[in-house]
C-alpha cells in the first residue's frame, strides 16, 4: 500500500470523510514449565471509509485493498450516510479539525531475527529459570508483539502514515507454601519497538528473574493485610492504572455526554493540589511516549489533553464531534483498533505528573500503613468507583518497610481518594503492555509517580 493510492481518491471523498487502510499484526509465544503451549502470528487488515452527510455518519469496510475496493468502500460509506440522513434528519454542523501530514515509521533498524531465534530466546530464559530456581512449583514466560500500520487521508487535507510496534515479555513464578501456591509476575519488559530493539541477549533479563524470585520468596512468608481505610503509598504502576481506569474513562468526552461523574465537575477541585494529570499525544518529559499518536484516525493532528491541573478538572479528551459540541478544539483522541472499527474517543498515554517528594521520605512519614508495589487487573466505572487487585506489597511500620503482604484489593472513588493525596514522588514510570477495553480494544500507555494517600484495603 502507498499513501499515493489513497491520495488519488481524495477528490472523491464527499463532504467530510476519511479513508483508512489499516493492518494489525499480533504475535504470541507462551512457554509454561518448559512446554511451548502457544506460538501464533496473526495479521489482519483492510480498508474502511467514513463519511458525514447532513449530520449522519456512514461507514463501510472491506478486507481487500485494491484501488477498486477503496473506491467501492468510499462510495458505500457515502450511500450509508445519505440513507441515514434521509431517515433521521439532523442539523449539519461544521466539524472542527486540525489536518496534519506525517510519516512516522518505527520499524526496527536492527538486524532481523527469525521465528526460531525468538523461540530460542524464550527457551534460554526458561532454561535459566529451571537451573537457577529448581524449587519453583511452576513458571511461565510470555512474549507478545502487537504492531499497527495505518495509511489515512481525509477530505480536509490530512495525509498520514504510521507504523507503531509494541513488544513485551512477561514472566512469572509460583512457589509452594504448605500446599498453597504463591505466585507473582514480574513487571513487563519492553515497550515501543520490535523484538530486535529489546531482546538481543537473554542474559540481560537474568537480573530481572533473580529479583522476581527474591520477591516471590518474600511473599511466600507474607501475611494478609488488615482491612480498612489505610494510609498507603501506591507504586507508580498502580498509580498509572488508577489514572487510566478510575479517572481517564470518566473524562473521555463521549462518556461525559453519557453521564459520567465528570460531567458536573469541570472547573472544580477533584484532587489534592499536588495532583495534575495529562493524556499525552506522542511526547512527554522530552521523550517519545510508549504509544505515540501523532495524527488520530479522524485525521486530526494530536495534541496533549490537560485533564487535571493543581487538583482542578480542566478538560476532557475529544474527537471532532464532541469538540464541536463543547466548543473546543479536538484533541486527537479518536482511535480505531481494527480496519473495520469506527474511531472512538480513547486515551493515549495518560499520566499523573511527578511531584517533588522522595519515595524514601514518603515511606519514612508513614507510621502504620502499606506500600503497594505490584498491581493486577481491576475495574472501574464512570462514577469513578474502582477496585484493583494488588499481588505484592509490604507493611510500613514506624516509617520502615516490614513484612510482605499476600494478594489483596484496593477500592474507592477516584475523585474522593485523590483529594486525600499528601505526597507525590519525583520519579515516573510508564506501563504499556495491556489493552484497554471500550467496545473495542486499544493499546495505551499509562504512567505515574508513587502517590501517598488514604485508600480502602481488603484483608482480614
Amino acid at each position: 500500500m502507498n499513501i499515493h493510492d489513497l491520495n488519488a481518491l481524495k477528490q472523491e471523498i464527499p463532504g467530510y470523510g476519511e479513508l483508512r487502510v489499516h493492518e494489525n499484526t499480533q504475535e504470541l509465544i507462551r512457554m509454561t514449565a518448559g512446554n511451548l503451549v502457544s506460538n501464533t502470528a496473526v495479521q489482519t487488515g483492510g480498508v474502511s471509509a467514513r463519511v458525514c452527510r447532513d449530520g449522519s455518519w456512514g461507514m463501510a469496510s472491506s478486507p481487500l485493498k485494491t484501488q477498486d475496493d477503496l473506491r467501492a468502500v468510499l462510495k458505500a460509506a457515502g450511500e450509508n450516510a445519505a440513507f441515514l440522513a434521509s431517515r433521521v434528519p439532523k442539523e449539519q454542523l461544521a466539524l472542527p479539525g486540525r489536518p496534519g501530514t506525517g510519516h512516522h515509521d518505527f520499524h526496527t533498524k536492527e538486524s532481523r531475527v527469525t521465528p526460531k531465534d525468538k523461540l530460542d530466546f524464550i527457551r534460554a530464559l526458561d532454561d535459566y529459570m529451571l537451573s537457577r530456581y529448581p524449587d519453583l512449583l511452576s513458571r511461565f514466560i510470555l512474549f507478545r508483539g502487537f504492531h499497527q500500520e495505518k495509511w489515512l487521508v481525509t477530505g480536509d487535507g490530512t495525509q498520514s502514515y504510521f507504523y507503531v510496534p509494541r513488544t513485551h515479555i512477561y514472566f512469572g513464578m509460583t512457589v509452594d507454601k504448605d500446599g498453597t501456591p504463591i505466585d507473582l509476575m514480574a513487571r513487563t519488559i519492553g515497550g515501543l519497538g520490535e523484538f530486535e530493539d529489546f531482546f538481543g541477549d537473554p542474559k540481560r533479563l537474568y537480573g530481572e528473574m533473580d529479583a522476581l524470585y527474591e520477591t516471590v520468596m518474600k511473599k511466600r512468608e507474607g501475611k494478609f493485610a488488615e482491612a480498612g481505610l489505610k494510609e498507603c503509598i501506591l507504586a507508580p504502576d498502580l498509580a498509572g492504572i488508577l489514572a487510566h481506569e478510575a479517572v481517564g474513562h470518566t473524562v473521555e468526552s463521549d462518556l461525559v455526554q453519557a453521564g459520567s461523574v465528570a460531567a458536573d465537575l469541570l472547573g472544580k477541585q477533584v484532587a489534592a493540589e499536588c495532583i495534575s494529570m495529562v493524556d499525552y499525544a506522542h511526547h512527554a518529559f522530552g521523550e517519545i511516549c510508549p504509544v505515540p499518536v501523532f495524527i488520530d484516525d479522524e485525521g486530526v493532528a494530536a495534541e496533549d489533553a490537560v485533564l487535571i491541573e493543581g487538583g482542578i478538572l480542566k478538560g476532557y479528551m475529544h474527537n471532532r464531534q464532541t469538540a464541536q459540541k463543547y466548543g473546543v478544539p479536538p484533541t486527537g483522541n479518536a482511535r480505531a483498533f481494527a480496519f473495520n472499527d469506527e474511531p472512538l474517543v480513547r486515551m493515549r498515554n495518560t499520566c499523573i505528573l511527578p511531584g517533588k517528594s522522595k519515595l524514601e521520605d514518603m515511606i519514612a512519614s508513614v507510621q502504620d500503613g502499606y506500600y503497594l508495589s505490584h498491581p493486577n487487573n481491576g475495574q472501574a466505572d464512570t462514577t469513578g468507583e474502582f477496585m484493583f487487585g494488588v499481588t505484592m506489597g509490604y507493611e510500613i511500620k514506624n516509617g520502615k518497610l516490614g513484612a510482605a503482604i499476600l494478594d489483596t484489593t484496593v477500592t474507592g472513588v477516584a475523585f474522593e481518594m485523590l483529594k486525600s493525596v499528601t505526597a507525590v514522588s519525583d520519579d515516573l514510570e510508564w506501563v504499556s503492555s495491556g489493552f484497554c477495553g471500550k467496545k473495542q480494544p486499544a493499546s495505551v500507555g499509562m504512567g505515574g509517580p508513587a502517590i501517598q494517600c488514604k485508600i480502602n484495603v481488603g484483608g482480614v
